[in-house]
């Protein structure tokens, strides 16, 4: 069965993004890019909430006009070719490899994890993910802890309605600025 990645960025004081809005406080690093990379080697599709997919589309189709980060140039193909689905009720069918799931998530999630692939890769985030983690359907927490503290914005984990026990697999540092800590969600 395919597996769920949660892959996300957060400031010391757990949020995924600042006060309106704001991104412009995760640095990317050689090796976290590094590790990026390989997150997005297990992975045959890209999931995205609302909220982070309009932060992507209105980036990625285009970065090479608006970036010359080497990461970005490497990520940019990788990104137009990867299938990605978006789970939104609004929005309307999207150009490219994007497919728009806005039914039953338990159903059509639960599908997607038993059929045929690689892992399948969650971006960002805290809707979404607090949806499917509600549901059980997160398999992995890959958390990345930016040394910002951002005073604001939306909570990494917005308050379920039960406590998430989950098991720790490892921590690391990128790039003498960022730690990652990785959970999984216990075998039942």
């Amino acid at each position: 069965m395919r597996k769920i990645i949660y892959y996300v960025h957060t400031s010391l004081d757990g949020h995924i993004d600042g006060p309106g809005g704001a991104f412009d406080w995760p640095l990317l690093g050689p090796e976290l890019a590094a590790y990026s990379d390989s997150l997005q080697e297990r992975a045959d599709t890209f999931l995205y909430g609302r909220v982070v997919w309009d932060m992507m589309a209105g980036y990625w189709p285009d970065v090479e006009s608006i970036s010359d980060d080497p990461h970005d140039l490497a990520f940019a193909p990788v990104w137009r070719r990867t299938p990605k689905i978006v789970f939104s009720r609004t929005l309307e069918q999207p150009e490219g490899n994007v497919r728009v799931i806005g039914g039953d998530l338990a159903e059509e999630v639960g599908a997607l994890k038993r059929s045929p692939g690689k892992d399948l890769l969650l971006f960002g985030g805290s809707t979404l993910a607090a949806a499917l983690t509600e549901l059980g359907l997160i398999d992995e927490y890959h958390i990345v802890v930016h040394p910002v503290v951002l005073g604001g914005g939306r909570p990494l984990f917005l308050q379920g309605k039960e406590r998430l026990s989950l098991r720790f697999v490892e921590s690391r540092s990128f790039d003498a600025r960022t730690v990652l800590l990785r959970y999984e969600r216990p075998a039942e």
